[in-house]
């Protein structure tokens, strides 16, 4: 399938999806997805979900996206590139993570809206976004580019979670590298090996430590383990991978592993973690 472009800082679309819907790998600019009203299931990248009306997807240029539709449904599709961003009123410090923040939400399958305040926050901003656009009045375009710029604020908000809490503006450029290399390379546990990381980013592997955990205020491999075990619970929570094909995904040695390091952190198996959180 042909890859799409958006020559235009963001695109709306309000419609009802009868037939499957698909987004290839490389386009040139974020969608964000949200079900007004039907049923069906939700593929992106390699994880499948059932989704339901007031859920929030966001797919980047990273992902294979596709709603394979049970019940008509109907969808508000925003699409918005970087360009959009780097055009709007964020501030500079806050540019630089937002931008970040959106390229790394491709490791976070399914809703994206974890706060339960905001799931009741954002269907009266899209409606309102729904009245401006098809009622164009005076000053509705402007109306709508604050109410985007909400939507992507929120989108910020829930997915941060999954950055460590002391990597901030404060912090400096190569803290953030060395973040985005660690994400970018999750898959791939032998390039995150303190010698191949310590040679790729130029700093000694006793010193290399050190500083991460300044930036950071926790270890390295800390960050790398606790990453990876949220990566696995949002597996667990939004896909049907069975838990054995998730150690296989996130590059742990086997089952037995996942579950050992889960077990470690939650002090209960990832089996008995989706049973007792499960959403469906």
């Amino acid at each position: 399938m042909a890859k799409n472009n958006l020559y235009l800082p963001y695109e709306i679309i309000f419609k009802e999806v009868e037939e499957s819907l698909h987004t290839e790998v490389g386009n040139n600019f974020f969608e964000l997805i949200y079900i007004v009203s039907g049923t069906g299931v939700q593929t992106i990248n390699d994880n499948r979900l059932v989704y339901k009306p007031g859920d929030l997807f966001l797919v980047t240029p990273h992902d294979s996206h596709s709603l394979q539709i049970k019940t008509p449904t109907t969808i508000f599709l925003l699409r918005f590139t970087d360009i959009y961003i780097k055009n709007g009123p964020f501030t500079s410090n806050s540019l630089y993570k937002l931008e970040y923040i959106l390229q790394h939400a491709h490791h976070q399958p399914g809703c994206i809206l974890k706060r339960v305040t905001d799931k009741n926050l954002v269907h009266p901003v899209i409606e309102a976004i729904r009245h401006e656009y098809q009622n164009p009045t005076l000053y509705n375009t402007e109306l709508i580019q604050l109410l985007i710029n909400t939507l992507i604020v929120i989108i910020a908000r829930n997915i941060s979670e999954y950055l460590p809490e002391n990597i901030n503006k404060q912090s400096d450029g190569k803290a953030h590298t060395i973040l985005e290399y660690i994400q970018t390379n999750i898959y791939e546990p032998e390039k995150l090996s303190v010698s191949i990381m310590s040679e790729k980013f130029g700093i000694s592997e006793t010193y290399l430590g050190r500083y991460f955990k300044k930036q950071a205020n926790e270890t390295l491999q800390d960050y790398i383990s606790k990453y990876r075990i949220k990566l696995v619970e949002n597996r667990l929570l939004y896909s049907d991978l069975r838990v054995g094909e998730i150690a296989n995904e996130l590059g742990f040695n086997d089952e037995s592993h996942l579950n050992k390091i889960f077990k470690k952190h939650h002090g209960t198996t990832p089996s008995a973690f989706r049973k007792s959180t499960s959403i469906n």
